[in-house]
């Protein structure tokens, strides 16, 4: 592992020197203190449930009992201190050790602060990723500042139809906005190391000529405001190298969608400010709505491969938290700026799409946690490597920890009531963890009203109601990501990851027939528990009916939480607002006004048989192409196969990057005389 450490990272330039500044030693003071707050309370907490075990509980079953407790309440604790000191740090009025957009209004920027735009995508939805980057664009615009921003559009699509679809949108696109020169859109023929590999090549080809670097995901939006901001702060703290945003969740129709946009924007909100004030300087990068310091981060942050063989070898699936590791490790700062707005983002539509996103976040918290122990990483993000992997060993230590607690009640000869605890504490005990999981969002909903934002959220009845509802939904779903992570960890650990695909941005609903596919196996789960506890004592079934219930409830919640006519209902109702919806900023409303009034898609066939596709195709692939040779001949085949039988994916890939073939076959298909015209059917 130390040897690809140090290929891990370039030789380069001298970077800002790490001596230990103000906030620094804030920071050092704060993480004590949160280290004590998690360890101390988790200690004595473990010290209770001990003394609260039933006395024919077996020796070794205990022993394991008091461990999973120890370490699941410390995972408690870490979250409530994190929305605690983030409910306290709002109510002051923020934290004045730590970085804000509003210390750099109105600065100038620096004319030779050229900064590139960056947006990877894969297959996505078309419609919904060029909408945003217009909106992006206008916005951008709007500052007067756009001359000092690049847009690159970075394509790994490898389906024929979507990536004839990317160059007719990012022609309208230039069109629309006058961005010849400025927006450019780039398709990789070959597609390796996925998002990393992508903005690594757009660092060889053009990293040189930027200062810094915005990277977006395919859903992302940010306002002009937002990424003048950005650039501000970088050009005001010269030692940073990366500078994250929080994005807002916004756009969802479904009702699992909205639950998960209103909880991020309500309770998410103080957990951002809370990560901020325990890590300053050493932050979290997620990976997108974020700006960089391009130099440092093409010297210090290149990847790897990491060795060996199975799921936690190979290509780094999330990048995000090495390059910030990295960075950090180089000299620079990884900040995060919660208050700073216009950072937008969407969520999965339905659960089995958010599951699915989780299995590949599974997949790479836990390989990211290889290094751990690397030489030179700062304790901080040392730190971050252990939770992003705990986040998800932790549905499987839960899991074991109340399948142990259920063995050992229903082998105990004492009926469960609350009058037969051993010892009265261990109801306060267990009183106060269920409390320390549901105080921040109570706090949330508190703090909305301090500051009088109840109107933003529908209302103050409102309000508490969209809060029940979401705080029902989640106690519902926490059974069921529960198990589907538990699946997920133990099939990394035997080497089946499952594939990496992009999410859907749409909204999407959940045929019965796949909840019934991926769900059943969970109610039969919950069946077969309930009847093993009910037949050892019926008071102890009521313990676990909310974990039961969830499991038992899995697949209609799916499909009912899928559909978008109930997100849109209470939406009309005013359940489940976020502010976005009762006020839009103008770059969300732009990205709406183009949502509805979107453009003939492109495909493959209309690439073949329309002149102003085919000629842009053909300019878009940066080469002439061969009429002779082994190359045309193999273009020839291809394209004979067109006018036949068809061409597979593939192919028709090969097609769109080879300037001859798509002359050849655009002539061909019009010629008329000599050859049949090329239908749709033939070529689509």
């Amino acid at each position: 592992m130390l040897a690809w450490l140090r290929r891990l990272t370039a030789r380069g330039s001298s970077t800002p020197t790490d001596a230990r500044s103000p906030w620094q030693q804030i920071a050092h003071s704060r993480r004590i203190a949160l280290s004590l707050l998690i360890f101390v309370p988790a200690l004595f907490a473990t010290y209770i449930f001990a003394e609260g075990l039933g006395p024919n509980t077996n020796a070794w079953m205990s022993w394991l009992q008091l461990g999973l407790f120890g370490l699941l309440s410390a995972w408690i604790l870490a979250g409530f201190w994190t929305g605690l000191i983030g409910f306290v740090t709002l109510v002051r009025g923020g934290d004045p050790a730590g970085l804000s957009g509003a210390d750099v209004q109105g600065r100038p920027i620096d004319p030779s602060a050229r900064t590139a735009i960056v947006m990877p995508i894969c297959n996505e939805h078309v419609a919904t990723v060029f909408a945003g980057l217009r909106s992006t664009c206008e916005s951008l615009a709007a500052t007067g500042a756009l001359e000092l921003f690049d847009f690159f559009i970075l394509s790994d699509t490898n389906d024929a139809d979507l990536r004839a679809a990317e160059a007719a949108a990012w022609n309208e696109l230039v069109e629309a906005t006058g961005g010849r020169g400025r927006i450019f859109y780039r398709w990789r023929p070959l597609r390796t190391r996925r998002k990393a590999g992508n903005v690594a090549d757009f660092c060889r080809r053009w990293g040189r000529n930027y200062r810094y670097m915005v990277v977006l995901d395919a859903d992302s939006v940010m306002s002009g405001d937002c990424l003048t901001s950005l650039v501000r702060l970088m050009e005001a703290h010269p030692d940073a190298g990366i500078i994250q945003t929080a994005p807002k969740a916004v756009g969802s129709d479904t009702l699992h969608g909205r639950v998960q946009q209103f909880a991020a924007r309500v309770t998410g909100t103080l957990f951002s400010v809370g990560m901020q004030y325990w890590q300053l300087g050493e932050s979290h990068y997620w990976g997108h709505n974020a700006i960089i310091r391009v130099q440092p981060f093409m010297q210090h942050c290149a990847l790897a491969r990491l060795p060996g063989r199975g799921a936690l070898s190979g290509e780094v699936m999330s990048h995000d938290f090495i390059e910030a590791a990295l960075m950090r490790r180089a000299g620079y700062h990884v900040w995060l700026v919660p208050d700073l707005g216009g950072s937008y983002e969407q969520v999965p539509p339905n659960l089995l799409e958010e599951l699915q996103r989780d299995r590949r976040w599974c997949l790479g918290n836990l390989q990211n946690f290889r290094l751990f122990l690397e030489p030179g990483l700062h304790p901080v993000h040392r730190a971050m490597l252990g939770a992003g992997a705990l986040a998800y060993l932790a549905a499987p230590l839960w899991l074991t920890f109340t399948l142990l607690s259920t063995l050992g009640a229903t082998l105990s000869a004492t009926p469960l009531t609350l009058a037969t605890l051993r010892n009265p504490a261990m109801l306060v005990l267990l009183v106060t963890m269920a409390a320390l999981l549901v105080v921040p969002k109570i706090l949330a909903i508190v703090l909305l009203f301090l500051r009088n934002e109840q109107q933003q959220y529908g209302g103050g009845l409102r309000l508490v109601a969209s809060a029940l509802l979401e705080f029902a939904m989640s106690t519902l779903y926490a059974p069921i990501r529960m198990v589907f992570h538990t699946r997920y960890v133990i099939a990394i650990m035997l080497g089946r990851h499952g594939g990496w695909r992009s999410p859907p941005r749409e909204a999407s609903g959940t045929a019965w027939s796949e909840a019934l596919r991926r769900h059943g196996v969970h109610a039969v789960l919950a069946i077969g528990w309930l009847l093993a506890v009910v037949s050892a004592d019926v008071g102890r079934a009521w313990w676990l009916s909310p974990l039961l219930a969830g499991l038992l409830l899995a697949a209609p919640l799916s499909v009912f939480a899928s559909r978008a006519a109930v997100g849109r209902g209470l939406r009309e109702h005013g359940f489940l607002l976020i502010p976005e919806e009762l006020w839009a900023p103008a770059v969300l409303r732009h990205v709406r006004h183009h949502l509805q009034h979107p453009s003939r898609p492109a495909s493959f066939a209309r690439a073949v048989l329309e002149p102003g596709i085919n000629f842009l195709l053909r300019a878009a692939s940066g080469r002439s192409g061969a009429s002779w040779g082994m190359k045309a001949a193999r273009a020839h085949d291809r394209v004979h196969a067109a006018l036949g039988a068809g061409l597979p994916q593939a192919e028709r890939l090969r097609v769109l990057n080879d300037p001859y073939a798509l002359a050849l076959l655009y002539r061909l298909s019009t010629a008329g005389a000599t050859n049949p015209p090329v239908t749709l059917a033939a070529v689509g």
